[in-house]
């Protein structure tokens, strides 16, 4: 993920059915489609990885 080139390790995509589109750090979901019934704005999801302060500081 080129927002966090030194924060984030890896990324790994799990597939599933029944459009379901999460987004996890550690054991935290971070967004969940399901949960809020759409897909993320654009720069929704680096933003609440962010304020989610899991990956520490150096974010954009």
């Amino acid at each position: 993920m080129s927002a966090f080139p030194l924060q984030v390790g890896r990324v790994v995509l799990v597939p599933s059915s029944g459009g379901v589109f999460e987004v996890t750090a550690g054991d935290k979901v971070i967004y969940s489609k399901r949960a809020t019934g759409r897909f993320p704005k654009a720069g929704e999801v680096v933003k609440l990885l962010n304020e989610s302060g899991l990956l520490g500081a150096g974010g954009p």
